[in-house]
């Protein structure tokens, strides 16, 4: 098959993998010309080469889920008291009574492995954290729980590319990030699941090496991202159907092009889709210093919203507050204050907000919906604490509060392909005008991806992670 490369010379062979395109809707005055509107397929096999031999293209593979319900998630036991593990080759699930003889295994070399993994591995479930702290290597937090599965599962490979086809791109990956969802596909525990084995990373951004004789969308040089979850990023290159890409201006930052697929789209949808904002009305939000949260100030600010972001207490909290005033942020509280008596004064020149953005889940969420005006919305986009929303009932009775959840994948198969197009026009607009900034971020080379992901998962850290190929 011949396709046209970067000089304008006619190339033959190829690469693999496709996806599909999306969907969004955007107020006259930030509307641009679409690019043209093409149809969804879905991706296609990937084959992934055993051969000791290197290969041109090097990606990061999953081939299993994890089970986060067989994760121990906190653990505390005291050095000579911790459970401990049968020897190797033992059996995968155990009787409570197994459990309590379980004796330490002496050719298990996990000193430097959290127990979370290894637990998980022999099916010991329903650890209970002890009064004293641990002193043992092996016993570690939550946060290590889903740290240590992603580096685990994840494993740098040889890709072999298939033949490219008349209507495919043949793509340069430049960089991609880590989010949470990401980690939440590689465990199995997400709403959207490819194919095993596959590709890591649903977001990032390209530069189109080659097209083939069909392509009419995307030339040699521009820059894409995908159109759709799952479409696999942490990837040195690929070939791509022009249907699973959008093309997006070379000439915004690249950081913003990797990570503007996902975050900044999820905001936006959110602030304009649930209650009819006017300038000067407020938005409250937890995890306010998260990549949607970040975008949510800076959107909002744009649209001259008043936002009031609620974030953890940390130490060096008034570092953070800084920098989120700094991105157009008006407000900014800690979860602690905001249970205080003293936010019915603060509400007392603040517009009660009627909207909330919850990504959090449990206490913080109901505290949210305790600040919303009568007839608010809360939207749940994340649940980051693992815990229910729990909703008073006297607040749904007595002020009519809305509970709401979205979804940016749904939010794509409700809406047409040229509609999400539209939006990323939109926050590329955005971008150009200085008003959408990328949030802070940290590059590390794709070998280096255990870093990464580690970091990425480690707590009160505010930058994203980003994999530069």
């Amino acid at each position: 098959m011949t396709y046209l490369s970067a000089s304008g010379s006619e190339l033959t062979g190829g690469s693999m993998w496709v996806c599909g395109a999306l969907g969004a809707r955007i107020p006259a005055q930030l509307r641009r010309r679409l690019f043209p509107a093409s149809r969804r397929r879905r991706p296609a096999a990937a084959a992934f080469s055993a051969s000791a031999e290197p290969s041109r293209v090097r990606a990061l593979v999953y081939e299993h889920h994890g089970d986060p319900a067989k994760v121990v998630e906190v653990c505390g036991h005291p050095e000579d008291e911790h459970p401990t593990l049968p020897p190797r080759g033992g059996q995968n699930a155990f009787s409570e009574d197994m459990r309590s003889k379980l004796s330490p295994p002496e050719d298990q070399a996990l000193s430097s492995a959290c127990f979370c993994l290894p637990c998980r591995s022999y099916g010991i479930t329903g650890v209970q954290p002890l009064p004293q702290r641990s002193h043992c290597d092996l016993i570690q937090c939550g946060i290590c729980r889903m740290k240590a599965e992603a580096s685990l599962r994840v494993a740098l490979k040889n890709l072999e590319l298939a033949a490219v086809g008349r209507s495919d791109v043949h793509v340069k990956m430049l960089a991609a990030p880590v989010n949470p969802s990401d980690i939440n596909m590689i465990q199995g525990n997400y709403g959207l699941l490819p194919k095993l084995p596959a590709v890591g990373g649903n977001e990032g951004v390209g530069q189109v090496i080659a097209v083939g004789s069909s392509v009419t969308g995307v030339k040699p040089g521009d820059w894409v991202i995908p159109a759709n979850a799952g479409l696999g990023t942490w990837r040195t290159e690929a070939v791509f159907s022009e249907e699973a890409l959008i093309s997006v201006p070379s000439d915004i930052p690249l950081q913003s092009a990797a990570t503007l697929g996902v975050n900044p789209c999820t905001a936006y949808r959110m602030l304009m889709d649930f209650e009819r904002l006017r300038p000067g009305d407020s938005v409250i939000q937890n995890a306010s210093n998260s990549g949607v949260g970040q975008a949510v100030i800076q959107i909002a600010a744009a649209l001259g919203l008043r936002t009031i972001n609620v974030v953890r207490d940390r130490p060096d909290i008034q570092k953070l507050t800084d920098r989120l005033k700094n991105l157009g942020a008006h407000h900014v509280v800690t979860e602690e204050e905001l249970r205080k008596h003293e936010m019915k004064n603060f509400f007392k020149d603040v517009p009660q907000p009627q909207l909330a953005l919850n990504c959090v889940g449990g206490k913080s969420s109901t505290e949210l919906l305790r600040h919303l005006a009568p007839g608010g919305t809360m939207v749940t986009y994340g649940g980051m604490a693992k815990q229910p929303v729990i909703a008073s009932v006297s607040l749904l009775i007595f002020k009519d509060l809305k509970l709401r959840g979205f979804w940016l994948s749904q939010w794509k198969k409700d809406h047409s392909p040229d509609q999400f197009k539209e939006l990323i026009l939109t926050l590329c607009d955005l971008i150009h005008r200085g008003q959408l900034t990328a949030p802070a971020c940290s590059e590390a080379p794709l070998q280096e991806y255990q870093r990464a992901l580690e970091a990425s998962m480690q707590p009160f850290v505010s930058s994203k992670q980003i994999l530069t190929m």
